[in-house]
């Protein structure tokens, strides 16, 4: 499985980014797939995940009424629409997959990343 992250970049705190991970090696879904980031000097950290069931999604409290993740199966892609960014939501962005963190499942793959700044 090959995750492909896009649509980071800089923006002012208060503005919207929608970032985008492309999926491909086997056939799509986007249950069991999520969002994470890494601040610098910091641990990455769980941001939203769609549970193995595609029946709950889970939100981290940072992020939570801010954060929407989406799928589209025929795009073979989620997203992750960030709404009222704040200057410590600056990290790298990771999209990863079959992973559920409702039930401690890791997640065996990952993106490459890609970066989110956002100023004040």
């Amino acid at each position: 499985v090959q995750l492909v992250e896009s649509g980071g970049g800089l923006v002012q705190a208060g503005e919207s980014l929608r970032l985008s991970c492309a999926a491909s090696g086997r056939t799509f879904s986007s249950n069991a797939m999520g969002w994470f980031r890494q601040a610098p000097g910091k641990e990455r950290e769980f941001v939203v995940g769609i549970s193995w069931s595609g029946d709950t999604t889970y939100y981290a409290d940072s992020v939570k009424g801010r954060f929407t993740m989406s799928g589209d199966n025929a795009k073979n892609s989620v997203y992750l629409q960030m709404n009222s960014l704040k200057p410590e939501d600056t990290a790298v962005y990771y999209c990863a997959a079959d992973g559920d963190y409702g039930l401690g499942k890791p997640y065996d793959y990952w993106g490459q990343g890609t970066q989110v700044t956002v100023s004040s």
